[in-house]
């Protein structure tokens, strides 16, 4: 089958091939995949960046996000059959999403949402577990409080705005000037536009801040939470909790404490929280999301749609910054929706 594969890390490192279809496990479903999406977390692992954590063996095929068929199910699986249209984010070290098939746990996998496109489900997978993990399990968010979610017109910041707007929540976010159209029609209570002012001198007060932009921005979004206030990142200095999620050894897990110190003792400082974030795959969530997306509650912002040959210039196209809003997909079919 054809496939994107990392032989070695870098930007250099990835390329089309032919590889052998998955082999299939007792709980395994394989997928002949429609669609994948792009996501950092792609060029994060294409460049090696979690190598000490999840040690793939390349070559491997990269991609996170997936939406397509079921072709064939494991002896042990039950509640999905062949001729299924479903969606996931696999697990870690079974990702593969940029290939024409894919076995994938069944615990990971769901059946797609019914008023999605395979192309939009695609869209959809690791943002909204995220969006889910990061504001019901971790946050806890509840009616009333507030939310500042960087970046709103990306995949996770669109994502996070509409949920935190489902839960009940107050939502502030950061845009530049041609998105806040956008972000308000998804919820956004207040937006500021980064470009004319300085989120922290404008918010105050907040219960949970998403970073996804790094230092500079999460020193300051501590400043804007409230006492008890949690700020969460994606992209923030890991600590130990964190790496014992990835089952890294505890030797790993001092070194983290020691990379998140200094934005640890800030937010202790400020009588505030800090916590680096990584997404689970999490099928029975992807249910419940499924639900959500089919209500009307929440829809995915699909920014353009590159077919599967062209898998590595739609990473470019997120890699340099062009995507104006939402996911970029990967389609193995024409989408007619």
């Amino acid at each position: 089958m054809k496939a994107f594969i990392v032989e070695k890390y870098g930007k250099d490192g990835i390329r089309a091939a032919e590889v052998p279809e998955p082999t299939v496990g007792d709980r395994d479903v394989l997928v002949r995949v429609s669609a994948a999406s792009i996501n950092p977390l792609d060029k994060m692992v294409r460049d090696g960046e979690f190598k000490q954590l999840l040690k793939y063996k390349r070559p491997f095929v990269l991609g996170h996000d997936v939406a397509g068929v079921v072709t064939r199910v494991g002896s042990a699986v039950h509640g999905l059959e062949v001729g299924d249209e479903v969606y996931a984010r696999p697990r870690d070290l079974r990702i593969g999403a940029f290939a024409e098939f894919i076995a994938i746990d069944m615990d990971d996998v769901a059946p797609k949402p019914a008023s999605l496109t395979l192309q939009e489900a695609a869209a959809v997978p690791l943002v909204a577990l995220s969006a889910w993990q990061i504001l019901v399990e971790r946050a806890n968010v509840k009616p009333g409080q507030k939310v500042l979610v960087h970046a709103g017109a990306g995949g996770l910041g669109s994502t996070v705005i509409q949920l935190a707007k489902h839960l009940g929540a107050t939502v502030a976010t950061t845009a530049n000037t041609e998105s806040e159209k956008l972000v308000r029609s998804l919820g956004a209570d207040v937006v500021v536009d980064y470009t004319k002012e300085d989120f922290s001198q404008v918010l105050s007060g907040y219960d949970l801040v998403l970073d996804s932009l790094g230092a500079a921005s999460l020193e300051k979004s501590l400043t804007v939470l409230k006492p008890g206030g949690m700020a969460i990142s994606v992209v923030g200095p890991p600590d130990a909790a964190f790496g014992k999620q990835l089952g890294a050894p505890s030797f790993l897990g001092v070194v983290m404490n020691i990379l998140s110190r200094k934005v640890r003792k800030q937010a202790k400082a400020l009588g505030v929280r800090y916590e680096p974030f990584f997404m689970r795959a999490n099928g029975s969530q992807l249910r419940k999301l499924a639900a959500l997306y089919d209500s009307g509650k929440l829809r995915p912002v699909i920014d353009s749609t590159f077919p599967f040959d062209q898998t590595l210039q739609a990473m470019a196209h997120v890699e340099q910054g062009r995507t104006k809003a939402g996911k970029v997909v990967v389609s193995m079919v024409p989408d007619h929706s």
